[in-house]
C-alpha cells in the first residue's frame, strides 16, 4: 500500500512543471513570444529604411545626378542609415534576451530596462530629426532649387510655418502611441512575465 502511495506521488510530482520554465518558454517561444515579436518589428524597420534610399534612387534613374548632387536627399540617406543602425542595435539587445547566461531574471530586468531607455532615445531623436528637416526645408531653396519646395516657399510664410507647427505638434502626440503600439505593450508583456518569475 505505501509503495502505491509512493508512486502515485512520484507521478503528481514529475507532472507539474516549474513555474519559471512556463515562462521562460513563453518569453523564448520564437514565433509568437514577446521577443520574437520585439526582433519582428526591428527587422521590419531595418528593411523599410533600407529599402526607402533605394526606392528614392529609382524612382531618380531618368536623372541621376538630382540624387547624387542634393543635400536633401543625402540627409535623408544618413537618417534612414541611423534608423536602420539604431533599430539593428535594439535587435541584437532583443537577442541577448535569449541567452540564457548570468542570473536569467535579472539579466532580463536589465535588458528590458535598456530597450525602454532606448525607445525614449529613439523618441528624442525622431525629434531633432524633424527639426532638422524643417530647417533644411527652409534653407535649401538659398542654394539648390527644387520644383516642389520652390511651390511651398511661394506660400505665405504664415501657412508655412503653422504647417510645421501642426505637423511637429501631430509627431509629439503620435509617436509616443505607435512607439508604444509597435514595442511598448510588448516590452511591457515582458515586464509582466519577469515578475512572475521566482
Amino acid at each position: 500500500m505505501e509503495l502505491d502511495d509512493l508512486k502515485e506521488a512520484w507521478k503528481n510530482t514529475t507532472n507539474l512543471k516549474p513555474k519559471n520554465t512556463d515562462v521562460m518558454e513563453l518569453i523564448r517561444h520564437k514565433s509568437y513570444g514577446p521577443i520574437a515579436a520585439l526582433k519582428r518589428e526591428f527587422r521590419k524597420q531595418m528593411i523599410v529604411m533600407l529599402m526607402l534610399p533605394v526606392l528614392l534612387f529609382i524612382t531618380n534613374m531618368d536623372d541621376l545626378s538630382k540624387p547624387m548632387h542634393s543635400i536633401l536627399f543625402w540627409s535623408y540617406v544618413v537618417f534612414c542609415m541611423g534608423v536602420v543602425a539604431f533599430a539593428y542595435y535594439n535587435y541584437r539587445i532583443a537577442g541577448q534576451m535569449e541567452s540564457m547566461e548570468g542570473m536569467v531574471k535579472s539579466h532580463l530586468v536589465k535588458q528590458i530596462e535598456t530597450l525602454q531607455q532606448s525607445l525614449k532615445w529613439k523618441v528624442t531623436g525622431l525629434r531633432i530629426a524633424l527639426l532638422f528637416f524643417i530647417a533644411l526645408t527652409e534653407i535649401v531653396p538659398y542654394f539648390q532649387h527644387y520644383r516642389m519646395l520652390d511651390k511651398w516657399h511661394s506660400l505665405n510664410p504664415l501657412i508655412r510655418f503653422g504647417s510645421y507647427a501642426a505637423f511637429l505638434a501631430l509627431q509629439f502626440f503620435l509617436s509616443k502611441k505607435i512607439l508604444q503600439r509597435k514595442f511598448g505593450r510588448h516590452l511591457n508583456y515582458l515586464r509582466e512575465l519577469v515578475k512572475e518569475m521566482e
